[in-house]
């Protein structure tokens, strides 16, 4: 008897030992991927890397499920050692596009509200840009949300000023060293000017747009922000989501989008 309750006694404290050794891991492991998204908050690559965990625990999901659950061996075997080899080349070919979409699969509801609500300064961000419009100066003022642009802040000229419709004009007024690049708006506040975005390869884009248009469609496109454009030639104003194209708003139009994609933001968050 008393050699069956060392038995026991031996083997409990083995299994307490891997179980700590195992906890001890994944504590490792959490850490460290926690650090790596502190350090790429506030970057595209945070949204691509979010993207390609919640794609990787669908795929991890689905073949436990095929080869335990309904053992599809052949199936299973197909998955894990045959897809690495078509995924590569896929990834090198379809590289622009795949990393839209994992930006896109990233920005699941699931992971924290997309950006601050537009309605304290809506009233204002609209005023700036009919002003400008009524002007014929041209313009492009983009909304930070959950995907940060750091890096194009950083690439620009630092302001973190309040938004107001004089400020906003005069920064893009004709002969100043800032009217040629883009206003980064984050948190109700202008983080900075002077910023330049990349410019959308959509075919199915007129060529009649110019570059600030296309600016404006490419860094949607590139992040889930926002993107009202000024046109310099016509004065139209035109807003871009998810690397599409709203043209011809006018006030009320313009304010209703904003405040619907407040709306959007409030409902997932």
């Amino acid at each position: 008897m008393p050699e069956f309750f060392t038995d026991v006694l031996n083997s409990l404290s083995s299994n307490y030992l891997i179980i700590m050794q195992a906890a001890f891991e994944v504590a490792v492991i959490f850490l460290l991927v926690y650090a790596f998204l502190r350090i790429m908050e506030g970057t595209r690559g945070a949204g691509i890397i979010k993207g390609l965990v919640v794609l990787t625990a669908i795929l991890a999901v689905v073949i436990i499920f095929l080869s335990q659950k309904l053992k599809m061996a052949n199936l299973n075997w197909t998955l894990t050692h045959l897809a690495p080899v078509v995924l590569v080349p896929m990834f090198i070919l379809f590289q622009p596009e795949i990393r839209r979409a994992l930006i896109r699969l990233g920005q699941n509801p699931l992971f924290r509200k997309f950006f601050r609500p537009y309605s304290g300064f809506t009233e204002e961000l609209v005023r700036a840009t009919f002003n400008l419009a009524r002007d014929r100066v041209g313009g492009l003022i983009v909304i930070e949300r959950e995907v940060g642009l750091r890096g194009y802040v950083e690439g620009g000229v630092r302001l973190d000023a309040e938004v107001s419709a004089e400020l906003i004009k005069s920064i893009f007024w004709p002969g100043t060293p800032l009217h040629d690049g883009a206003i980064v708006i984050r948190q109700q506040r202008i983080a900075a000017a002077g910023c330049l975005f990349p410019l959308t390869d959509n075919p199915h884009f007129s060529r009649e747009l110019g570059t600030r248009h296309r600016a404006g469609i490419g860094i949607t496109e590139e992040s889930d922000a926002a993107a009202i454009i000024i046109s310099e030639e016509t004065g139209r104003v035109s807003l871009a989501v998810r690397g599409t194209l709203q043209q011809d708003l006018d006030e009320k139009d313009l304010t209703r989008a904003l405040e619907e994609l407040a709306v959007e933001t409030e409902r997932k968050g």
